[in-house]
């Protein structure tokens, strides 16, 4: 299943899809510098609502002229929501908060002050971050949920849509925004692995996305794929996200929120989700974890390898790390030594599995493009 969008314009230049966004939760690539990170060829990064409000604040970016100056990132910014770490937050300790029809009420675990973000507010904060992909506050139910929890949550997930709408199309007047500036609104679509929930879900949203409001017409630029990919057995939801993606329509972004194991995003990419965002490039290569490619082809999702560096049988590996790398610091060091800087604890050997990663990463999408145009 191909989808019909392959680029979209935005206030700091165009994206091509298929894309994958390493996440730079807090404002950072742990381990990578900006320089190092669009020398590999990386487009747009996501960061994260949550983290960013809290610390360092939305004051302190608003000051620093938004968030690409505040970390010196030329390229487009997506903004996740953060629901899904306060939901998390919420429902793995009751004690830290509560969750209503008007938002969330939560203690930061930073400091233990109390906040609330309600779907206005979450909208309002991402327009002061001035990201060029905005994300809808959600209902994201915990594993184990029962289907009468998770129909509630798809009803509060419809109903927060719609006012984060109304307030995105109130602070694109209220900034006199126009254009290419104006940031893409994407919604959030819940319901669990049912197929019911999942269309119902759609279907509201799909309502909200044609409706005016303030005379003014502005539809959703894409759906995600709301809630974690696997089950309480730690199942990938292989049929519901296939039947998500056939859903969706093929004119708009299909954005595989949270999914990023190479394999999954090859598996995803098939059904028809063109954008992917995730931590595992970097926290697998932080723990010593590499992927590379076993050839040039990828005509199933069993195209990669993955190396633990870790591992005592590469003490006397000699061999260079990646020699098809565009990058030297792969193509000159060997196996061997990138196992003594992680037996000694250096950083370097982080920093190094890290761009092997994320390298790989950019030259997956690459391949996919180029198997779409065969």
């Amino acid at each position: 299943m191909i989808n019909k969008i392959n680029k979209i314009k935005t206030a700091h230049g165009d994206l091509s899809l298929p894309i994958f966004m390493p996440d730079a939760t807090r404002g950072f690539i742990k381990m990578c510098t900006n320089e190092e990170l669009l020398s590999l060829g990386v487009s747009a990064l996501v960061v994260n609502t949550f983290h960013l409000y809290l610390q360092p604040g939305v004051r302190v970016i608003k000051k620093a002229g938004g968030v690409h100056k505040f970390m010196n990132w030329p390229g487009p910014l997506v903004s996740d929501s953060g629901g899904f770490q306060i939901f998390s937050l919420i429902h793995q300790n009751p004690k830290m908060g509560k969750i209503d029809e008007d938002g969330a009420i939560f203690k930061s675990p930073i400091d233990g002050s109390t906040h609330k973000i309600s779907p206005e507010k979450s909208i309002q904060i991402q327009f002061d971050l001035g990201t060029d992909f905005i994300v809808c506050l959600d209902d994201c139910p915990p594993y184990g949920f029962s289907e009468k929890k998770i129909s509630l949550a798809v009803d509060r997930t419809i109903a927060w849509a719609r006012r984060c709408r109304q307030e995105y199309i109130r602070q694109i007047k209220k900034r006199k925004l126009s254009g290419d500036k104006i940031p893409k609104l994407i919604a959030v679509i819940q319901g669990g692995s049912s197929r019911e929930l999942r269309k119902r879900c759609l279907d509201g949203l799909l309502e909200i996305s044609e409706s005016k409001f303030l005379n003014t017409k502005i539809p959703f630029a894409g759906y995600g794929f709301g809630a974690r990919p696997i089950d309480s057995q730690g199942n990938f939801l292989f049929d519901i996200l296939e039947y998500t993606a056939k859903i969706i329509p093929d004119d708009k972004i299909k954005f595989a929120l949270g999914i990023g194991t190479p394999a999954d995003i090859y598996r995803c990419y098939k059904m028809g989700w063109n954008m992917f965002d995730c931590v595992i490039p970097t926290r697998e290569g932080r723990h010593g974890k590499l992927y590379q490619f076993k050839n040039n082809n990828i005509k199933s999702a069993n195209f990669y390898r993955e190396m633990n560096v870790k591992n005592s049988i590469n003490c006397n590996n000699f061999k260079k790390i990646n020699i098809d790398s565009d990058l030297k610091i792969l193509q000159d060091n060997s196996w061997s030594y990138l196992h003594h800087l992680f037996k000694v604890n250096e950083s370097l050997g982080q920093k190094i599995a890290s761009l092997n990663n994320l390298e790989f990463y950019v030259k997956l999408m690459r391949k996919l493009k180029n198997n779409n145009k065969k």
